[in-house]
């Protein structure tokens, strides 16, 4: 990856906070690297040289500076410079994927050999697949040192790192000092209680939070997920663990304050991971903003409200069911049925306050009789089936390679079609390119008929297409009379009524549903 060592030189120093981890600054007198935005005392332009990837500046043989932190940056956009291959290869070694076999089985996962993956590694971030695993694990192991009291054993399995010993030699080599003695250096403010953590995820401005709350609020799920008080909390499981993150801003700090409490450690790397998906921390606004802003259409929504990101999700499973049940329906209708599904089949946790279930999980689901809080039967059945087929791993929301292989096996699930599956890969798969164009929200926002019409009218979009769905659908208010336009169900029935939906979920007049708008 080639960078501009003019624009790096005027980022560096009027320490810019747009270019927060987009590259680093290597310093030749003192071989430390440091993010643009570091405090300290600029260097003369002959002494630094400029990296795209923390990865690549120790792989050169530099330090981390122990003054702005580069284990905070708010991380490069996967797809900022990269190839899909490479983009691919960082989300799996996001997932762990190097854990399972090392570089070889993760290239022939992406369906390339080792040689050519290393090869595209350093030709755009300037590292191996390797380092650049390592360089994360240690990031992130030095910010569990800095940022919780766990003791250094628990901090090196949650890093990854396979004993304490290979932790304790990696941080030495890496800061030259101990973990004990990092830990030393580090202002410790309030202490935590056990299995209980604070982490601050650093973001590059702007950031529309409201706008992310705006937009999660009305479609989390009773029992599963609160927004109030300007902050978002839900309950969590994994690997047979359970617990619940809260996040709120540090607009002073650009800054996401997570609160976390779950019992295993060894999970969150993962748990960090995936909040920083579900809020969309890495997208390079500046470039968005650039390709939207020539279209007139969008040029006034991206003015009066920079910033807006796509909006992530926990579960891939959790958040096709709630599309499912969202078919046709107002989005206040959907999350009523979200809420009965999980008080019936979800596990009772109470975590926090509003949080008292966990979301079913697919083995729940799969022969459960979904039908009986209220949804027509059709579709019940589609939620029976898209559970089976996670059950019998023929879909899996995780590790995913190649998108359009996953899109069509989705949409052999009967009751699934582009439409939900293009929201699914908005917002599950995190592809800054996906785009429902069967949404009759976004087709009226733009007056057009008909999704052929949109699809062609969103070309100019590429590659931002998902976020472009976020500023139509936001910038159109639709009446209390409008559904969820999910085109799959309508093809299928057209204006036909539905069923009836019970007393527990407010209705229509009519006490009917009708089809017309926006999905949750």
């Amino acid at each position: 990856m080639d960078l501009d060592w003019r624009v790096c030189s005027q980022a560096r120093v009027s320490r810019d906070v747009r270019f927060d981890g987009k590259f680093f600054i290597a310093v030749l007198s003192s071989r430390i690297y440091c993010r643009p935005i570091c405090p300290a005392r600029s260097a003369k332009e002959k002494n630094v040289r400029y990296f795209p990837s923390a990865a690549a500046a120790a792989e050169a043989g530099f330090r981390p500076c122990l003054r702005c932190r580069p284990e905070c940056s708010p991380g490069t956009p996967a797809w900022l410079g990269t190839s899909n291959t490479v983009s691919r290869a960082l989300r799996l070694i996001d997932e762990s994927a190097l854990e399972d076999g090392g570089v070889e089985v993760l290239a022939e996962r992406l369906g390339i050999g080792s040689r050519h993956l290393r090869r595209l590694f350093l030709q755009h971030l300037g590292a191996t697949p390797s380092a650049v695993a390592q360089t994360r694990r240690l990031h992130f192991a030095k910010k569990l040192i800095d940022e919780t009291r766990l003791p250094m054993s628990h901090v090196a399995v949650a890093s990854g790192f396979g004993s304490v010993r290979r932790f304790n030699a990696a941080i030495r080599k890496t800061y030259r000092r101990t973990p004990t003695q990092i830990r030393g250096l580090v202002r410790q403010t309030a202490i935590q209680p056990e299995n209980q953590y604070l982490f601050r995820l650093r973001f590059r401005p702007p950031y529309h939070w409201t706008g992310m709350l705006a937009f999660l609020a009305p479609r989390a799920t009773p029992g599963v997920e609160v927004v109030e008080g300007g902050s978002y909390r839900r309950s969590i499981s994994l690997n047979g663990h359970h617990g619940y993150f809260e996040v709120s801003l540090e607009e002073s700090d650009n800054a996401l304050a997570v609160r976390i409490q779950f019992g295993d450690p060894r999970s969150l790397y993962l748990i960090i991971e995936r909040i920083r998906g579900i809020f969309d921390l890495t997208a390079d606004w500046p470039a968005i903003a650039a390709k939207l802003r020539m279209d007139p259409v969008l040029l006034s929504r991206v003015e009066a409200d920079p910033g807006l990101r796509v909006p992530g999700c926990w579960n891939g499973f959790e958040l096709a069911t709630r599309a499912i049940l969202g078919q046709q329906i107002t989005v206040k209708g959907a999350t009523a049925l979200a809420g009965l599904l999980v008080k019936t089949f979800g596990r009772q946790f109470s975590a926090a306050k509003g949080l008292t279930h966990l979301f079913p999980k697919p083995e729940v689901l799969a022969d459960a009789r979904v039908d009986s809080i209220g949804m027509p039967k059709a579709r019940a059945e589609t939620i029976r089936a898209l559970a089976r087929a996670v059950c019998d791993r023929r879909i899996s929301f995780e590790g995913i390679v190649e998108v359009n292989s996953f899109l069509a096996r989705l949409c052999e699930v009967p009751g699934i079609g582009k439409w939900t599956a293009q929201y699914v890969a908005m917002r599950a798969l995190r592809e800054p390119d996906a785009f429902p164009f069967g949404d009759l929200g976004l087709l009226h926002a733009v007056s057009l008929q008909t999704p052929r019409e949109l699809e062609e009218r969103a070309e100019c979009w590429r590659p931002w297409r998902a976020y472009a769905a976020m500023y139509l659908w936001q910038g159109h208010k639709p009446n209390r009379n409008e559904v969820n336009g999910n085109a799959d169900a309508a093809r299928e029935t057209s204006i036909k009524r539905f069923e009836t939906v019970p007393s527990k979920i407010k209705a229509e007049p009519s006490n009917r549903l009708r089809c017309e708008l926006p999905i949750g």
